[in-house]
């Protein structure tokens, strides 16, 4: 059958896969709940009477807020099917983003996973009488949760309404409005289509090969990038295992060996430094090996080893890469894929050299999300690029750098913004993106920065501020970097250490390691971050060194505000906050 609605992905994995026994998956407890093709379906469409039975009318607007489960699948398809749209939200922003977006999309009903939920949106559902209806996925005194309603529906069946419903939604009807966590001002309501998703669902399906059975998610559903992989992975019949949170991400790969999931680049990073730091326990001898084994992964090359590189490979991968491969989850492995934003090209060569093959992407929420993406044919990777043109997505470089494309996976536009939605789009129908980028060979795209992020100091020289983070942020003791110099003379940063690694060296060293608010003003501290940043500037032309920079103490998160739900900085944020900090760097 063909697959021109989203909620059509479940008839069709039924037809072509019947042999399929799990089609999700989520740990509870001790135990692994898993969900058969069968069972996902009754659920979906018990819950799509429930709905229709509790007044949900074509088009009225769903939240969704929670972390990665079955239910969250379930009511997102049975919201899709009965004519509604399911609007997916983070849970974890902050309480007036939480109002604005459900205030703009002019949510009618609204699931929540728990109690932690509940807290962060009590007052506001007392502000908004228009939400008619509130579920729990898990019990949460006051409110139904959400089998009540799928009961409701199993006793109150509407398959004739149903069938009406899902035969009125058109391939270029709204799937989902999706609102970017984004990095400054309000979110903006994403509307995506059938069409647009299912664009870059067929656009990248032959990526997995047929022998991907097992995928995990961790990366939030909420997002555009983990949402169509995990449509994707059902369009591919294989089975979804969730992750229960991220401190258990090691022992959950663990456990379900997967061979393909999704990735940011920081989970990357701190792969990396985690086995770095590993080999500090190690005897001399045994370092020896395993420092040898981590600088020749970084070696690799996708195309064009050597017979010699491919030996010393085969033995670092017997005795330091079987066991790293072991503690990260397993041999299974296929697929890594890397989006959201730009992974360092040490970090692709080095976990594709340890076994662990990385495929990156680009695009963002606005194209549903794929713009550009590896694959698995001839000259398909290319480490230090983001892949060649989706299928179907044409991409070109206007005459100022900016990347700028058109395609069916393009969003319908920006909800109750006309004006905005205009301002990205040009008449030709090119969304421009924002993002500079150059075309390299084979057709592969590289990312070079922002537009906006660029600055000129008072010399009038354009510096790119990204470039430099990204090669700084290869110290094993930079957690995260900024760097500032609008109409300055000389660029400057403000550096997050990676405490733990900082704390080794500080052993090393027999300084005592008291607390970050201390440590960071240590005069010794100072000094070897110093001669990082001096070993770091080597690679840039002078009027792009970075000449100061201040240690920063504070955890910069999603709690504390200057993180992303996808792990980027808040530039704005960090300028706003160390205003003084910046201020004396150039004073």
């Amino acid at each position: 059958m063909e697959v021109t609605r989203l909620f059509d992905l479940l008839p069709y994995s039924r037809e072509k896969y019947p042999d399929l026994k799990v089609a999700l998956a989520a740990k509870q407890g001790q135990q692994w709940r898993t969900y058969s093709p069968v069972e996902y379906v009754d659920l979906v469409q018990n819950t799509s009477y429930g709905l229709i039975q509790l007044g949900l009318k074509p088009g009225d607007k769903v939240a969704l807020i929670s972390g990665n489960r079955p239910e969250w699948n379930i009511v997102d398809m049975a919201v899709m099917q009965a004519g509604g749209i399911p609007v997916p939200i983070y849970p974890t922003i902050t309480e007036s983003d939480y109002r604005y977006i459900l205030s703009h999309a002019g949510v009618r009903f609204l699931f929540m996973e728990d109690k932690s939920i509940l807290r962060k949106i009590k007052n506001i559902l007392q502000e908004m009488p228009e939400i008619a209806g509130v579920y729990s996925f898990d019990f949460c005194e006051g409110y139904p949760v959400l089998n009540t309603l799928t009961d409701q529906g199993r006793a109150n069946p509407s398959p004739e309404i149903l069938e009406e419903r899902k035969s009125a939604v058109k391939p270029d009807d709204i799937s989902c409005l999706m609102y970017t966590s984004g990095t400054t001002g309000f979110p903006k309501g994403v509307m995506h289509t059938h069409r647009s998703v299912l664009a870059n669902v067929l656009g990248v399906e032959k990526t997995p090969s047929v022998a991907c059975k097992v995928a995990f998610s961790f990366l939030p559903l909420c997002h555009a990038y983990e949402k169509m992989l995990v449509y994707l992975y059902q369009y591919k019949g294989m089975s979804i295992y969730y992750a229960q949170n991220i401190g258990t991400l090691v022992e959950n790969l663990k456990e379900v060996k997967p061979n393909i999931m999704g990735a940011v680049p920081r989970i990357f990073e701190k792969i990396y430094d985690k086995l770095y730091v590993s080999g500090k326990h190690l005897s001399p001898f045994q370092q020896k090996i395993y420092y040898w084994a981590f600088e020749l992964a970084k070696q690799y090359k996708i195309e064009g080893n050597s017979l010699f590189f491919r030996i010393k490979q085969a033995i670092a991968d017997h005795l330091v890469y079987k066991k790293w491969r072991e503690a990260i989850g397993g041999d299974n492995f296929e697929i890594f894929v890397s989006g959201a934003a730009a992974l360092k090209p040490f970090l692709a060569a080095f976990f594709s050299g340890i076994g662990m093959p990385v495929f990156e992407g680009y695009g963002m929420t606005e194209a549903s999300p794929i713009i550009a993406v590896h694959h698995n044919k001839k000259f398909g990777r290319r480490i230090g690029t983001v892949g060649q043109p989706m299928p179907g997505v044409e991409v070109k470089i206007a005459p100022d750098g900016e990347i700028i494309c058109r395609g069916d996976n393009m969003m319908a536009g920006y909800y109750k913004d006309e004006a905005l939605t205009k301002e990205v789009f040009d008449e030709e129908g090119w969304f421009h993106t924002g993002d500079l980028g150059k075309f390299v060979e084979y057709g592969h795209l590289v990312i070079t920065g922002r537009k906006k992020s660029l600055f000129k100091t008072s010399f009038g020289k354009y510096v790119n501020p990204e470039i430099l983070e990204n090669k700084f942020s290869e110290s094993p003791l930079i957690e995260q970097i900024v760097v500032f110099g609008e109409s300055q003379k000389f660029p400057a940063a403000l550096i997050v250490p990676d405490f733990s690694v900082l704390k080794i060296w500080c052993t090393e060293q027999n300084i005592p390691f008291t607390t970050p608010v201390e440590i960071v003003q240590h005069k010794d501290v100072r000094a070897h971050y110093q001669q990082e940043v001096n070993h770091y500037n080597e690679f840039f032309g002078e009027v792009e060194k970075i000449k100061k920079f201040a240690l920063i103490s504070d955890e910069w998160s999603q709690d504390t505000g200057v993180i992303t739900p996808t792990l980027k900085v808040k530039r704005n944020v960090v300028a706003n906050r160390y205003k003084e900090v910046i201020n004396t760097l150039f004073s």
